[in-house]
């Protein structure tokens, strides 16, 4: 997980993935996706890249895989 992710791009992802925005505060985004249960993820907004420690938090907060975001890029 070499890559460094911005959060214009990490948005794009979790959209095609059926999230929404729900509400933006400051600098950070508030997405969520209903499903079997409801899936909040805030993302840190108008970031160039957005840190490892931080992509791998977003990661667990959606369930998605690293490869999601290798796709199409």
């Amino acid at each position: 997980m070499s890559d460094l992710y911005s959060s214009r791009y990490i948005q794009k992802v979790l959209e095609r993935h059926g999230f929404s925005v729900v509400s933006q505060k400051g600098s950070h985004i508030k997405f969520r996706k209903v499903c079997e249960e409801t899936l909040t993820v805030i993302l840190p907004a108008n970031r160039k890249e957005i840190p490892h420690g931080t992509f791998r938090s977003i990661l667990r907060q959606s369930r998605l895989s690293v490869e999601a975001f290798r796709v199409r890029r």
